[in-house]
């Protein structure tokens, strides 16, 4: 166990088990890309995921499978979507939380489908969001507020508008809900590497769409 309660971790915690974790719910990212398609449901994709989990050999779902597509995409976890189904140049995220080897694994990002420029510039964005502000924390040892202080400032100045509700979380062997660690956003220590989960979640200044990226915080 750590001394630090909101980095506190159960007996069967491995930090090789977390990356397993990591790069099997990244697998599960890529298998259901592959099964978007022009007119397919939020509800569809969703149904169609169980498959690509099973294959890849999950033990459970720890939070709810989230597909968001269209205007659904500037839309909290929290928040119901609303019918949509995937157009020909369109934009989507996905969002798993998956259990492997008992240890959490989340992982979160945004495609485009068909040519929708503008919706692809907002998918790169997170993505880019998401780079500079884990090498902040890699290089300046910036606290879990502090990083994302640091986010909103990089989103503005990029173009984007930060959703201040998606402040990030910790993980660890299942459940990590036991330790109640609280957002990394709140956080005021820095965080350690393999605990905790960056999310990115931006939105066009104007425009009904955004992006969505998160992935577990390392050192490498």
């Amino acid at each position: 166990m750590t001394t630090i309660h909101q980095e506190a971790v159960g007996t069967r915690f491995d930090p090789r088990h977390m990356l397993h974790a990591r790069e099997r719910t990244w697998a599960a990212v890529q298998g259901i890309r592959e099964r978007m398609r022009p007119g397919i449901t939020e509800e569809e994709a969703k149904a169609e995921a169980a498959e690509v989990f099973r294959a890849l050999g999950f033990e459970r779902l720890w939070h709810p499978v989230i597909i968001r597509i269209g205007p659904n995409t500037t839309k909290t976890y929290r928040e119901r979507s609303e019918p949509v189904r995937l157009g020909e140049n369109d934009i989507y995220f996905i969002d798993l939380g998956l259990v492997f080897e008992g240890h959490e694994g989340d992982a979160g990002d945004t495609f485009v489908i068909g040519h929708a420029p503008e919706q692809q510039a907002c998918a790169d964005a997170a993505r880019e969001l998401f780079r500079v502000t884990a090498d902040a924390w890699r290089q300046q040892g910036l606290t879990g507020e502090a990083l994302y202080a640091f986010a909103e400032q990089q989103a503005e100045a990029m173009g984007w508008r930060l959703n201040h509700e998606i402040k990030g979380h910790r993980v660890s062997d299942f459940p990590h809900s036991v330790h109640k660690a609280g957002d990394l956003g709140e956080y005021g220590d820095n965080p350690s590497s393999g605990l905790w989960i960056l999310e990115i979640q931006i939105a066009h200044p104007t425009e009904p769409y955004g992006a969505f990226y998160e992935d577990l915080l390392t050192r490498d």
